[in-house]
């Protein structure tokens, strides 16, 4: 156990700055453009699924399983009390999973803790794996998971960097254009039961502030990962 710890918590140097910018730059295009984006959607929805599902976990609501779909849209089966605390942070949890899962990311890639990064990943995996309820959910996984434990056991150090760097700058803009997405549905009036306007009528507050909150917390993790991961600060 000792051997393992010290290799999940080994230390690689810090990367070359051109190596910050062309990973941030992949991702961005990513995320920008609509082909790219249509394909790596679903890792979005990964983390929003699983961020329900997590804080479902810790506000001890019965988590009955999570079913991600082809057209990259996904739900998180819960029971208990329809409203409440409880149900009111399962329905924040999933827009703010994806920047704050980026934030942690850049804050563990910063410090050079690229293997803890990739084996948290590949554990958060399976852990969604066991709560998947459909067939195409379980392929997704199965198949991402499967990737990042190639990388993990085949990539050399600078591979394994320069990927985490990419996931880490993708989860953080990546979590920025669902939201923007979600207000131009909303006032097409095409999204009544996204999770802003579950949360409207759940509170007192209108769906319109869900969305700005979703919004600011993602542009701040922007901001704040994007200064974490800077090769040139102090």
């Amino acid at each position: 156990m000792d051997m393992l710890w010290a290799h999940l918590i080994k230390v690689q140097p810090d990367p070359d700055p051109w190596v910050v910018l062309v990973s941030a730059l992949a991702a961005l295009a990513v995320v920008a453009f609509r082909t790219p984006w249509q394909v790596s959607r679903g890792l979005i929805t990964i983390a929003h699924e699983g961020g329900h599902a997590v804080m479902a976990l810790l506000t001890r609501r019965k988590l009955e399983g999570i079913r991600l779909h082809s057209d990259t849209s996904g739900v998180t089966l819960t029971r208990g009390r329809p409203n409440g605390p409880g149900m009111v942070l399962t329905a924040l949890a999933g827009y703010l999973a994806p920047s704050l899962l980026g934030l942690a990311a850049a804050w563990l890639t910063e410090q050079g803790r690229i293997t803890l990064l990739i084996w948290g990943v590949l554990l958060f995996l399976v852990c969604m794996l066991l709560l998947i309820r459909n067939l195409y959910g379980a392929l997704i996984l199965l198949v991402t998971g499967g990737a990042v434990f190639a990388l993990s056991m085949y990539a050399p150090a600078e591979v394994q960097q320069i990927v985490a760097m990419v996931a880490t700058w993708f989860l953080l803009f990546g979590g920025v254009r669902p939201i923007v997405e979600l207000q131009r549905k909303r006032r097409r009036r095409q999204a009544r039961d996204s999770d802003a306007d579950q949360l409207a009528r759940l509170t007192f507050l209108p769906g319109g502030f869900y969305v700005f909150f979703f919004l600011l917390v993602a542009a701040v993790s922007v901001v704040f990962g994007a200064y974490l991961m800077n090769p040139l600060a102090p």
